[in-house]
């Protein structure tokens, strides 16, 4: 291995996020909630592995005021420092959570939040700001049978089928007693740091006259301005991350996703309707007056690059495409998820997801400098975002050797970006989809009441006979 420290600029889209990040945006947290103590050695050994297997995760962002650009350095060895809470600090990371005398939220829950909103990437202005890692681990211990790790990454060096990748060979290396010897799992960087996604879309397919670019932008920026929205609670105070969780059980699961499968579309199809439905559904509106909302979905570009990518290759290559939907009373949830998902699907096929990125990497710094150009200065882009595909996680007998009784992947939404992000995940069989939203914009009870409503609609649409 070198001892020299290699560095890239980042691509239009990491450029994004590094500049979204600071503000609340792109925080990316995994949580293992477990019944035993960790090994820490067998823990700290594992990601010193992870970090030697996938360089990106020992980079550091590093932001050249000079050129008003970010680069990733990547030092020559993992450097990565793993934090250990006793009970004392645990409890006192809980008392500091706005809900912490709130039984009905979970110490483990509170500590994601609390994660999740920690100021670990300072904004380049800041006097304070210096390289940052892209990469936190944190052991809280939260009782005498509870303890907590948690990995907290910029989503910049990380996104969301990284991120699972990742926890995947962290089980199966921390269940190896921190060796990669007979690991068994594929490793996809070989030692090197990724290429930019703007460097891989295949030759043709981001092709976009000038005039057809101008077009779209303007609107992209006019419609901004004609998207209905969830009611602000309070626009005006300072914003972070709050995450609920709504879940199905196996029964309610297999129905939707046969349901989904039946009309040929995709569970991030319902999951978006039925969030378009509740949206309609918590406002005294006529039936027939209709809103539009804006929906982004969100789509792992891995297989469609040049060379292609496996889900081992870390980085940030999902790229986003936006819709936007009217939806009055009379809609139904698959009526509406046909829609959805059929817009996305044709927008896909015209190659959407790589001839807008640039133009909504553009629009998202935009509404970054300029919150007024966004209703009541809240940066909300859209309604809802979602992904194309579910995560979809099976127990492993090996890795509850480890005491996993829990786990949450999701990433902070409190600066730009939507109403509500749905991080899915089909866990052994069942639906369990961590729901981010910024507060105090929107309230928890608001926000549960929401939420409980699109249950309701998604189950009422599972039990419906499917025909055919």
């Amino acid at each position: 291995m070198s001892d020299e420290i290699r560095f890239r600029p980042v691509g239009g889209t990491e450029y994004s996020w590094c500049r979204a990040v600071p503000g609340g945006t792109g925080t990316t947290v995994l949580g293992l909630l477990l019944s035993k103590p960790p090994d820490i050695s067998h823990l700290q050994a594992s990601l010193h592995n992870l970090q030697n297997l996938h360089p990106i995760l020992r980079s550091k962002i590093h932001h050249d005021p000079s050129r008003r650009d970010f680069s990733l350095l990547i030092p020559p060895s993992p450097s990565i420092h793993l934090q250990i809470l006793d009970l004392a600090a645990a409890a006192r990371a809980i008392a500091s959570h706005p809900d912490a005398d709130d039984p009905s939220i979970s110490d483990f829950h509170k500590i994601l939040e609390h994660e999740i909103n920690r100021a670990t990437w300072l904004n380049p202005s800041h006097p304070s700001y210096s390289d940052t890692d892209v990469m936190f681990a944190t052991v809280y211990a939260l009782s005498d049978g509870q303890w907590a790790v948690f990995l907290t990454l910029h989503t910049a060096a990380c996104d969301r089928v990284a991120a699972a990748s990742l926890l995947r060979e962290l089980l199966v290396l921390t269940a190896a007693g921190g060796k990669i010897e007979g690991g068994g799992f594929e490793i996809g960087d070989n030692g090197e740091i990724g290429s930019r996604i703007e460097d891989l879309i295949p030759s043709g397919k981001a092709h976009k006259p000038l005039w057809a670019r101008g077009l779209d932008m303007l609107g992209y920026s006019l419609n901004s301005f004609r998207f209905a929205n969830l009611e602000f609670k309070d626009a005006s105070s300072e914003r972070f991350s709050q995450m609920i969780r709504l879940k199905l059980n196996s029964d309610e699961t297999q129905k939707l996703l046969a349901g989904c499968k039946s009309r040929g579309i995709k569970l991030c199809g319902a999951l978006e309707a039925a969030g378009l439905i509740a949206t309609r559904c918590s406002k005294d509106l006529p039936p027939h007056q209709t809103e539009k909302y804006a929906v982004v979905t969100l789509i792992d570009c891995r297989s469609l690059l040049d060379p292609p990518l496996t889900t081992h290759h870390l980085g940030f290559y999902h790229s986003a495409i936006l819709n936007t939907h009217d939806i009055s009373a009379e809609d139904t949830l698959w009526e509406v998820a046909e829609r959805c998902y059929f817009s996305f699907s044709n927008a896909e096929d015209n190659n959407k997801h790589f001839t807008d990125m640039s133009d909504l990497n553009f629009l998202m710094g935009k509404a970054i400098e300029n919150p007024g150009l966004t209703p009541s200065s809240s940066m909300r882009t859209a309604l809802i975002s979602a992904f194309e595909d579910p995560i979809i996680y099976t127990s492993d007998p090996a890795q509850q050797n480890l005491g996993i009784s829990d786990y949450i992947g999701c990433a902070s939404a409190h600066g730009v970006g939507p109403s509500i992000a749905l991080f899915d995940m089909i866990r052994d069989g069942q639906l369990d989809c961590a729901c981010v939203y910024p507060s105090p914009l929107f309230s928890r009870d608001q926000m549960n009441r929401f939420l409980d409503e699109m249950k309701k609609i998604l189950v009422r649409g599972a039990m419906e006979v499917v025909e055919g």
